[in-house]
């Protein structure tokens, strides 16, 4: 609208309106005011017959009208040109001319997370496990509390409503415990994660060739950029919360020491997995309706989880990929369980081991789906890894020293925690240990300073 078009005299008082001018677009300007004047009609008419029904529909309508309307909200930025785009290709392949209605739309900063976080507030009330909040600053600033908006975690209400709503008292040992999850996680992201994405990306965003190394290096790369880059944020999130009196839930226990795909998305962005498992996989039925529902399920939540992470058809496929790995685990663990063979003790340790190791390459295969750049790429990749084995000329470009060092000193720290089973910060080791460690850490984060900065890969989700 262009409101210059406008004219107020006061002298006599007098209004003039250059109509043309006002909504020069083809009329949007006058569609975008009747639609607002039809919502407004439709909820004074309607919402005093809601208010009139029996309680239980009542409350039943309004969790509909809470979960759709955030839905459509996200679905119209996420998603609207993914589907459109693709309906146009398949109605073009019959032959039909079609126009575009590609929308250059602006992705709200983190409108996944602070969805999610809606729905299961909505949900958690319905179901009677949370009663209401009616403080509407309290609401608002657990709805946008800034250090996990962009990549989480996703924190419940009933998590994180009561601290927010109760006053917080600050202690040294959480201060110190937040000042250390800030430079954990800026050391992961900056020294390890923004240090290999050169290398991975002259990959994966090459159009020329490149060897079975270039594609395997690289996806072992991504595979620790993508975890020190995201779970650094979380770090980041949870120190700087701690800072200020709060704690956000656990989002990463070691991740890359599982030895199967369950156990797995019980370590990996346990925020968003709980999440999946507690409003879709349980609502759908779980595993209470017999075991081809259980494996429907398990497949459905994990696509719907891909799609989640972004519009395109490789994290699709990575979901697939995903709930298949779901569901063959579960078809060769479900059985009875039998008598284990006499070795099973003896070398229980290296058995241990093997697994971790082999689902580690596997779930190496899922990342590179994950950052293909098309499904072309996927194939591509794929048919490089199983059948040009053995190409060894390197052409991917070297990381950074910072990150050649962080990596290793990133798995020592890791596996001393996983044999502690004590996957947080914890003041175990003596003072002059823990000083070392964290000089390590600056010294090799002012290293990685001079890395090309990225953004948060999961800030587009």
């Amino acid at each position: 609208m262009q409101w210059d078009a406008v004219e107020i005299r006061t002298s006599p008082i007098a209004v003039s309106v250059k109509w043309s001018q006002l909504f020069p677009s083809a009329g949007t300007g006058w569609l975008v005011l009747l639609g607002t004047v039809v919502l407004v009609a439709l909820g004074k008419v309607l919402y005093p017959r809601c208010v009139a029904l029996k309680e239980e529909k009542r409350r039943k309508l309004f969790l509909w009208v809470s979960i759709c309307a955030n839905l459509a909200i996200l679905g119209f930025f996420k998603y609207f040109n993914f589907f459109i785009e693709n309906a146009e290709a398949l109605i073009r392949a019959f032959g039909i001319p079609v126009e575009s209605l590609h929308l250059n739309l602006l992705l709200p900063a983190g409108i996944s997370f602070y969805t999610f976080k809606a729905i299961s507030y909505a949900i958690d009330v319905y179901q009677g496990k949370m009663g209401a909040y009616y403080n509407f600053l309290n609401f608002a600033l657990f709805w946008a509390f800034f250090p996990p908006l962009l990549a989480g975690p996703i924190d419940r209400a009933s998590h994180l409503l009561p601290q927010i709503s109760n006053p917080r008292q600050l202690s040294f040992q959480q201060s110190a415990e937040g000042v250390f999850l800030i430079l954990f996680g800026l050391f992961k992201k900056v020294a390890i994660a923004d240090g290999v994405a050169s290398s991975v990306s002259a990959v994966y965003q090459t159009t020329g060739a490149v060897s079975w190394i270039d594609v395997v290096a690289a996806t072992f790369l991504f595979t620790i950029q993508i975890y020190c880059d995201f779970s650094g944020y979380s770090d980041i999130a949870r120190g700087v919360s701690k800072l200020f009196g709060i704690e956000l839930m656990l989002n990463f226990d070691l991740p890359y020491f599982s030895k199967n795909p369950s156990e797995f998305w019980q370590r990996w962005h346990i925020s968003l997995s709980s999440w999946l498992r507690d409003y879709l996989y349980i609502p759908l039925g779980g595993n209470r309706k017999g075991e081809g529902r259980t494996y429907q399920n398990l497949m459905t939540t994990m696509v719907l989880g891909g799609l989640w992470h972004g519009a395109a058809w490789n994290f699709v496929l990575w979901g697939f990929y995903q709930g298949g790995l779901l569901c063959l685990y579960r078809a060769f663990t479900s059985k009875p369980a039998t008598k284990q063979p006499f070795y099973s003790k003896k070398f229980g340790f290296l058995r241990g081991v093997a697994a971790t190791v082999l689902f580690f390459i596997i779930t190496c295969y899922g990342w590179l789906l994950f950052r293909a750049t098309s499904l072309t790429q996927v194939v591509t990749f794929t048919k490089i890894v199983f059948v040009d084995f053995g190409n060894f000329a390197l052409s991917m470009p070297k990381p950074p020293l910072a990150a050649l060092l962080g990596i290793p000193i990133l798995f020592g720290y890791e596996l001393l925690q996983y044999m502690a089973l004590k996957p947080d910060f914890n003041p175990r080791f003596s003072i002059p240990a823990r000083a070392a460690f964290y000089a390590t850490l600056i010294f090799i984060l002012l290293m990685g300073a001079s890395n090309a900065p990225a953004q948060f890969i999961y800030s587009q989700f």
